[in-house]
């Protein structure tokens, strides 16, 4: 069963990479879910060539039994959403007349709200402790594109240089699913990025904007990385992700008087429901201030 199955995800990672355009980061996702489905059904004794077809909707409530006892619910949904892809996809080939993922209950994901950095901690991460050299020039304009464009790291990552138009102040950004969007580039963020330009000398618009000491393209680890050492020099005392410069960008924008709509474009966002979490931030945040503010809602000392 397993070499059959491994056909049939082989044939899968083909259709999601052509049919579906995922980016590969996605991909190897679904195939890392799948595998973790082969080990299960390995260990319950369904490892010959018709198991595929005996794999019920019982079985796989067992196999989601087993996920509970060692990931989080966020982790589970995203695992049950590969196997219902990865089923619907068989249905679809005719190996299978109906899929047996159909009805299984998606738990509840944890409310779960982004980390951020203030307004004032974002301004010490960028101008505080940076050198002169084309390297601390790279992470200062790392940061400041983060920051002011809203990238997910693996967007900033994945940028060439041609992506980039300091004159029209955009970057064209490919993002989840392999779609193009167009982000504005704040000043400040143009600024560092034409200043690590210059230092890096003549580049053609096909070679990766971002390059580690060696000319490679930096990898989304070394940013975390980088990221980490500069919140050190610049004394902000909060343990984040390069994904936390993305989240203070949703956040502040909203708390500047952006409208959600506008967020979700420049974010990337699919669903707006995606995007609304931000604004939970803000009232969470307004409410701490209210709180510690107001005189009437000041805890008496």
């Amino acid at each position: 069963m397993v070499v059959v199955m491994q056909g049939w995800i082989d044939r899968f990672q083909q259709y999601l990479a052509v049919e579906r355009n995922v980016s590969p980061h996605t991909c190897a996702a679904y195939l890392r879910d799948l595998a973790e489905l082969q080990a299960f059904l390995a260990t319950v004794g369904e490892a010959d060539s018709a198991a595929l077809q005996r794999i019920d909707h019982l079985l796989l409530r067992r196999y989601l039994a087993e996920l509970h006892k060692k990931n989080q619910r966020t982790s589970i949904a995203r695992k049950l959403s590969s196997l219902r892809t990865f089923f619907r996809y068989l249905v679809r080939e005719g190996l299978l007349q109906k899929t047996p993922a159909e009805g299984l209950a998606t738990p509840k994901r944890n409310r779960y709200l982004p980390k951020t950095l203030s307004v004032d901690e974002a301004a010490a991460l960028m101008e505080r402790g940076h050198g002169t050299t084309t390297l601390a020039l790279r992470d200062r304009a790392m940061l400041e594109l983060l920051y002011s464009s809203g990238l997910r790291v693996s967007e900033l990552t994945g940028l060439d240089a041609g992506a980039l138009d300091l004159r029209e102040n955009l970057v064209r950004v490919l993002g989840k699913g392999r779609k193009e969007r167009i982000v504005p580039v704040g000043r400040k963020a143009r600024e560092s990025l034409a200043a690590y330009l210059e230092a890096r000398g003549t580049i053609s618009d096909n070679e990766p904007l971002f390059v580690n000491h060696r000319g490679g393209r930096l990898t989304p680890r070394s940013v975390q990385r980088h990221l980490k050492t500069r919140l050190i020099k610049a004394g902000v005392l909060k343990d984040i992700s390069p994904h936390a410069l993305r989240h203070s960008f949703a956040t502040h924008l909203l708390d500047g008087g952006a409208d959600l709509r506008a967020i979700q474009e420049l974010l990337g966002h699919a669903s707006l429901s995606t995007t609304q979490r931000y604004t939970q931030v803000s009232v969470d945040q307004l409410m701490a201030v209210y709180d510690k503010a107001h005189p009437r809602s000041r805890k008496k000392r």
